[in-house]
């Protein structure tokens, strides 16, 4: 089984700019504090790495 991350909404994107809002909606993230699961790959660490200071990350 691939390895799992959890992403969490942490800071609102209220003054974000719209394409960082992108980013996050892409990350099926919707609503503060909310977290997915997203396999561990280049593509998913791409998009995180665009809004970091709004994520929080762990491993699973």
């Amino acid at each position: 089984m691939a390895k799992m991350i959890k992403v969490t909404l942490t800071k609102s994107t209220i003054g974000a700019s719209p394409r960082q809002r992108k980013v996050v909606e892409a990350l099926g993230l919707r609503k503060m504090h909310q977290s997915v699961e997203l396999v561990d790959s280049p593509v998913s660490w791409g998009s995180i790495n665009k809004v970091k200071h709004l994520l929080t990350v762990e491993e699973l």
